[in-house]
């Protein structure tokens, strides 16, 4: 899966996240291409918490054990084989 995030407590304003079937996973500065939408969502950490807004998997709440702060909106796209 593919995370393109917009917003604040990331390492870079705009980046994308890419997920692989084995876990592993990078970020990249800005915006990869292609986009194949897979859903949309808005993702508020504070603290410990983590509360996620998706439209596709509704409200979701976890824990963290680190202390952050972020407020990100983004987009998850199918990965391209």
């Amino acid at each position: 899966m593919k995370y393109i995030e917009f917003g604040l407590g990331n390492t870079w304003l705009v980046r994308t996240e890419i997920e692989s079937e084995d876990g592993t996973e990078f970020e990249q500065k800005g915006i990869v291409r292609p986009i194949k939408l897979h859903s949309v969502y808005m993702r508020v950490w504070l603290g410990k918490s983590i509360f996620i807004i998706d439209v596709r998997e509704g409200f979701k709440k976890s824990k963290k054990k680190r202390n952050a702060f972020k407020f990100v909106v983004g987009i998850t796209s199918k990965v391209e084989n």
